[in-house]
Formats: C-alpha cells, structure tokens, sequence
C-alpha cells in the first residue's frame, strides 16, 4: 500500500484513474491530474511548498519531486515523463517533456514545451531550457533540436505508461 500523508492538514489530491505503486510516497500539498502513474520508490513531497501536475504525467522508478520552502513550488504540465531516478526540484516543467533518467532540474528553472531533458543532466537554478531542444551535461547546454521522431516520443510515452499502469489495475480486479 502507498504510503498517502497529509503534512499540516493539506492532503494529496489525485484521480481515480491514477496508479500509484504500492511502494511510493505521496506527501502533502499534491495534486495529480488524471491518468498519472508515481511507480515504485518514486516520491512525491509537498511538505514545504506545493506539487501540481497536469495529466498523462509518469513519475517513474525512484524519482523523487520536491520544492524549496516559501520559495519554489514545483509545477509539472501534461504530457510529462519523469525518468527512473531523476530529481524534479521547485521547477516548472511544461507539457510533452521527458526528464531523462536520473536527470536533476533545480529551483526556479523552466523546461519549456517539447523539450528533452538527457539523462543524467543536470539542469542548474533559474536556466530556461527553450521549447524544442535536447539538453544534456553537466550543467545541462542546448545541444540540437529534437527531430520529428523525438516528438512523436514525446507525444507517444505518457499513453505507454497508462498503457503499462492498466496492467496493474487488471491485477487488482482479479
């Protein structure tokens, strides 16, 4: 069973038709649109600040999504992909985004629409990653436009993982 906490009387809030893993945490001041998923050892915390995400977002295997006290909310459109392991921290991040595996975005950046953030980049405080762009390294830099199949990916993985989340759903009712 997922560990659901209120923190100071704000209590998650998601749709039915979300999966989440028996193994994650969800924390706090979070909303979640419909069909999300937060799979196993993902984490959610919005103990000191605010978590909102739109729907068809996937927070895969050990993500973890926070934000910084008074000071940063995290903001999460539709559409998104967040990789196993990756680190999502009082950003935004807008619609159809993928968030490489184990990639970090701090406070105060912006991942703008139709980008891809590499795995294992690292997307420093305040950058602006611009819409329809691959970004990767340490810090993460601009390297290329992402090209057509990259943005049928990017439009494509959401439906993957509600595709993969109803696996689970179909074991429930047995």
């Amino acid at each position: 069973m997922p560990l659901i906490l209120s923190v100071n009387g704000k209590f998650p809030i998601f749709d039915e038709s979300c999966f989440i893993a028996e193994n994650s945490t969800i924390v706090g001041d979070v909303k979640l649109g419909k069909n999300c998923s937060v799979w196993f050892n993902a984490v959610v915390r919005g103990d000191v600040n605010y978590i909102i995400a739109g729907d068809n977002v996937n927070i895969q295997d050990g993500a973890i999504i926070h934000c910084t006290y008074q000071k940063a909310p995290t903001v999460i459109g539709n559409n998104v992909s967040i990789g196993h392991r990756a680190l999502v921290h009082g950003c935004v991040v807008k619609d159809n985004v993928l968030i490489g595996m184990g990639a970090t975005v701090m406070d105060h950046a912006v991942v703008e629409e139709f980008c891809i953030i590499a795995a294992g980049a690292v997307v420093l405080e305040n950058t602006i990653c611009e819409s329809g762009f691959i970004y990767a390294g340490m810090p993460a830099r601009k390297v290329k436009p992402i090209n057509a199949g990259q943005r049928e990916l990017l439009e494509s993985l959401p439906g993957r993982y509600i595709m993969y989340s109803s696996w689970f759903n179909q074991q429930e009712e047995e």
